[in-house]
């Protein structure tokens, strides 16, 4: 019953997603709080700290900006692409989850 609700939960927060679409289309807002590039958050300070000069290249995303849709396509599509990957990464984080639990328990 628990991981039915948690499911449900995952599945609600996937779909509210593209707001980070819809709200800085709609109303002119910047990009989300805290995800600035190095560059942004260089102008936005007047310097970079040495550690995220040395790492910030250290990891990209398996789906740079969460989405596989361009910067051309409308806000659905972008909308949609956003949900996907929202999903697939529950799904995938899930499978890691339940894979880390099961080898846990095996052990005991």
């Amino acid at each position: 019953m628990i991981q039915k609700k948690l499911w449900i939960g995952l599945v609600i927060m996937a779909l509210m997603v593209p707001l980070g679409i819809v709200i800085p289309e709609k109303f002119g807002a910047a990009g989300a709080w805290g995800e600035w590039s190095a560059e942004t958050l260089s102008q936005m300070l007047g310097y970079l700290p040495d550690g995220l000069r040395r790492y910030a290249g250290l990891w990209n995303a398996p789906i740079g900006d969460y989405s596989v849709a361009s910067d051309s396509d409308n806000t659905f599509v972008k909308s949609l692409s956003y949900i996907a990957s929202g999903l697939i990464g529950a799904v995938i984080v899930g499978l890691c989850v339940f894979i880390i639990s099961r080898t846990a328990l095996r052990r005991e």
